[in-house]
């Protein structure tokens, strides 16, 4: 796994210039320990494609054990938007973030509060996640598409902690 910071001089910066927003906040994580962290999230299509677009406003990850994202995305941490079988896309922010251990009740909570933000009103989209003990939801925002470039990654995580947040 390439070290975070070669990610961002040999992409993300050159990605964002420009944007003020943007080239800013990455500025920010290569002059010092920043107090946010970087993940790369790895998408299919039509979620990704509804992230960029802004239709899709809150990322989710279901699991059977507690694997990252739970527990460790925070409010502020940078996301990268990554292609799965791809490069990297798009980034955006987390400005919120839930974390259910699953039962009855949250379930219902998760899909009658978030089945719109998530894009997720396919049946199958439930279906394919009833195996699940935990979510983690992220509210997006500040969403970017950047000009795509490549990062290689070697294995089937679907969600990479880069660099916690404080490093």
């Amino acid at each position: 796994m390439k070290d975070w910071r070669a990610i961002i001089r040999n992409g993300l910066q050159n990605a964002v210039k420009g944007h003020t927003f943007w080239e800013s906040y990455i500025d920010s994580m290569v002059q010092g320990p920043a107090p946010f962290g970087l993940h790369l999230a790895v998408l299919v299509e039509p979620y990704l494609r509804y992230i960029l677009e802004g239709k899709k406003t809150v990322e989710s990850r279901f699991s059977e054990r507690r694997v990252a994202p739970y527990g460790s995305v925070r409010r502020d941490d940078v996301i990268l938007l990554k292609r799965s079988g791809g490069p990297i896309v798009g980034l955006c922010r987390a400005s919120d973030t839930w974390y259910y251990e699953l039962d009855p009740r949250s379930w219902r909570e998760i899909r009658t509060g978030f089945s719109q933000m998530l894009c997720a009103q396919d049946p199958d989209f439930w279906s394919q996640r009833k195996t699940a003990e935990f979510a983690t939801l992220i509210r997006l925002t500040n969403v970017l598409k950047i000009s795509p470039f490549k990062y290689e990654k070697n294995d089937r995580r679907g969600w990479v902690v880069l660099k916690p947040a404080g490093e």
